[in-house]
């Protein structure tokens, strides 16, 4: 259903039983999935792709030109998967030559005043609570947390499953499974309730924990911390998950633990 009081561009491709309310705007070149609903003054920009059964509060834009000097008005996308909500007044910019695209992945909840830079890349089933800021580039794991007003340096990654407090600011690579915060941001232990929560058996926590008493508790540099996990630990998924991280991070992990 498109309200009368709504402009949509006659190019748009919008799917059956979309909402669209009034005052919202789309543009040219923008595709919207069935049963999603767009509401009143939410702007959605060219080269949009929105899933099925997505939530665009008021208010909210997506797809807007980088806000990057650099942009020469290059054709790119901003996606967004299926079942995705996004909150009052969060802003969504599409990509630049340099990846093509911003990708938002399904069962996301960006709360409101979230801003999403361009390129940035947010995994699935992943929380970035209100007024959270995401510069350019950064690449946010599936069924991260990010507490509110959060702060992200570009280029930086957040590995799946880390959950970063509120406030914080995220200059460091967050590697997977982890629990971040305090200033300068530092490891504060294994997000073990989420992983609980996520089906992680207590074997599977204890082994994580193990590894990341190596890397950030123990004192060793990370060099050395590497060496003892690959050859004290059995390979398995989660390990050489974690070891992966660290070794393609670009701008470094976060500190290890600071006593209090």
């Amino acid at each position: 259903m498109i309200q009368p009081l709504a402009y949509v561009h006659p190019t748009a491709k919008i799917a059956d039983n979309v909402t669209i309310d009034p005052f919202v705007t789309i543009h040219a070149d923008v595709e919207i999935g069935d049963g999603t609903h767009i509401m009143s003054g939410a702007t959605i920009f060219r080269g949009v792709r929105i899933g099925k059964n997505c939530k665009v509060f008021p208010g909210a834009s997506i797809g807007a030109i980088p806000q990057d000097l650099k942009f020469d008005g290059e054709e790119t996308l901003t996606i967004i998967g299926d079942n995705t909500t996004i909150r009052e007044y969060v802003t969504i910019n599409k990509g630049t030559n340099a990846l093509g695209h911003t990708k938002v992945g399904s069962n996301v909840l960006l709360m409101a005043y979230v801003h999403l830079a361009h390129d940035c890349i947010v995994g699935d089933n992943s929380i970035l609570a209100n007024s959270v800021q995401v510069a350019g580039h950064v690449n946010i794991g599936e069924w991260a947390i990010l507490g509110g007003a959060a702060l992200v340096h570009q280029f930086v990654k957040i590995g799946k499953h880390a959950m970063i407090s509120g406030g914080s600011l995220v200059r460091k690579d967050v590697p997977p499974y982890t629990k971040a915060a305090r200033e300068p941001l530092a490891y504060e232990g294994v997000n073990s309730i989420g992983l609980r929560r996520r089906n992680f058996d207590t074997s599977k926590i204890g082994e994580i924990q193990d590894i990341y008493r190596v890397l950030f508790v123990k004192g060793f540099n990370t060099a050395k911390a590497i060496k003892i996990i690959e050859t004290e630990f059995s390979p398995t998924n989660e390990r050489d998950e974690i070891l992966q991280f660290i070794k393609e991070s670009d701008r470094g992990i976060m500190k290890g633990y600071l006593a209090k």
